[in-house]
């Protein structure tokens, strides 16, 4: 029962991964802008992806219980590059790439690094949903921000939280997903608050 939980749990995340984003990169290559989708957001995301993968890498945890993060960095660099394409500058995407690269190198020159940076990746994923938030009640627009990606990345959250209990039962890991999990119901809420606000509208 628990092996067939946790074989479900592992490959339902890893589905739900695989097209997290295409809504989103659907919505955005439609509507042809990335408006109401905050780059900072991304950016911090993105950061905390690379880490989580860096930190689940460096310590050998079974590679079913993260093996999602590397399509969800190929979407969020997809993501990003269209964002600055339809604000007419794709090369500013550079730096940033260019950074992240660095960043995945000098995660694991030290064991004390990438400690630390895993203890602050919860403070990066939570900041990523808050710039989300704080764009979505400034403009009080959602946007092309789609509903379906925020709702199966809460999704994958709970999905996480049992195959952390059930394999590595890591505390820090765990109270991630807890914290993620949270916030991404709360970010599908407002999407689906301000979309609903909208329709009233018209």
């Amino acid at each position: 029962m628990e092996t067939a939980l946790l074989g479900f749990c592992n490959w339902s995340t890893l589905c739900a991964c695989a097209a997290l984003k295409l809504p989103q990169i659907s919505a955005v290559l439609a509507a042809r802008s990335a408006r109401g989708i905050s780059l900072s957001s991304l950016l911090l995301e993105l950061a905390g992806f690379l880490v989580f993968l860096r930190y689940q890498c460096y310590y050998e945890y079974p590679l079913l219980t993260y093996l999602e993060y590397p399509i969800l960095i190929a979407q969020d660099l997809i993501l990003l590059l269209c964002i600055f394409h339809f604000k007419g500058n794709v090369k500013r995407a550079a730096p940033y790439v260019a950074l992240f690269v660095t960043l995945w190198f000098v995660l694991t020159l030290q064991k004390w690094i990438i400690d630390l940076a895993i203890n602050l990746c919860t403070f990066i994923s939570a900041a990523s949903k808050f710039a989300q938030l704080q764009d979505l009640w400034k403009t009080r627009d959602s946007g092309v921000v789609s509903a379906l990606t925020c709702s199966l990345a809460s999704y994958t959250c709970a999905t996480r939280i049992i195959t952390t209990l059930m394999t590595t039962n890591d505390l820090t890991i765990l109270t991630r997903f807890v914290i993620m999990l949270a916030l991404n119901i709360w970010v599908t809420a407002t999407v689906l608050h301000y979309r609903k606000t909208a329709v009233k509208a018209e």
